[in-house]
């Protein structure tokens, strides 16, 4: 059985999540060289946290890595179906809307944290979150992204 890292859409993501991050802060995804197959693999059996959600009028998840996926408590198939909103308690969808709309204007922040919530209702603080704008090879929005690697369970 295919993994999910090797699907085609997958590869296509993780090297757009990966573009955009080096065009907005000129850092790589992971240091090294690897081929489109490579970076999928490699990304997403990473120990930091990487999610991208879609365009649509209420963001769709349609990226989490291994770790996300292990820190939501969901499937693949969970996580792929779900506005990217659902990810944050009810009383702190206002403060993310904040983020997102920062993020949207000046391309990227660092350094986000905020309570986010499992599909379990397990919270966990985010800390030093990089959050991006996913941009496409002729500069259209195409979404965004986050990565981090401390969180710490409430």
């Amino acid at each position: 059985m295919e993994s999910i890292w090797q699907q085609i859409s997958v590869i296509a993501q993780t090297q757009l999540i990966a573009r955009s991050l080096d065009h907005w802060t000129g850092r790589a995804l992971l240091p090294g060289l690897f081929n489109p197959l490579g970076l999928a693999k490699n990304v997403f059996e990473a120990p930091f946290v990487l999610v991208s959600h879609g365009t649509e009028a209420d963001p769709v998840l349609n990226y989490g890595n291994a770790a996300a996926l292990a820190l939501w408590e969901m499937s693949w198939a969970e996580l792929t179906r779900t506005p990217s909103r659902l990810t944050a308690e009810a009383p702190n969808r206002e403060e993310r809307a904040r983020l997102l709309a920062a993020v949207t204007a000046k391309g990227f922040i660092d350094d986000y944290s905020g309570v986010r919530v499992s599909k379990t209702g397990r919270r966990f603080r985010i800390e030093q979150a990089t959050v991006w704008n996913l941009i496409d090879e002729r500069g259209a929005y195409a979404g965004q992204a986050a990565m981090f690697s401390h969180w710490e369970f409430l």
